[in-house]
């Protein structure tokens, strides 16, 4: 099963990815997807995400009006 954690306009940044990623590490889920849009994750946070423990699908964030998902 698949769950999508929605944090979407929670005004997550970098350092904020860095507790969401130390919890995972910490606590594996079966969380698949998680939703950062309209937060400041910067390059730096999502790459946190990205080279855990754990594997997320999908992450979400729009930046600069652009808007990213990275599988």
């Amino acid at each position: 099963m698949s769950a999508l954690l929605e944090l979407s306009g929670c005004m997550v940044t970098e350092k904020g990815c860095g507790y969401v990623s130390s919890a995972l590490n910490s606590n594996p889920t079966h969380l698949r997807e998680l939703d950062l849009s309209y937060n400041h994750p910067g390059d730096s946070g999502v790459k946190l995400l990205n080279h855990s423990n754990y594997r997320l699908e999908k992450v979400k964030y729009v930046e600069q009006q652009e808007f990213y998902v990275l599988l």
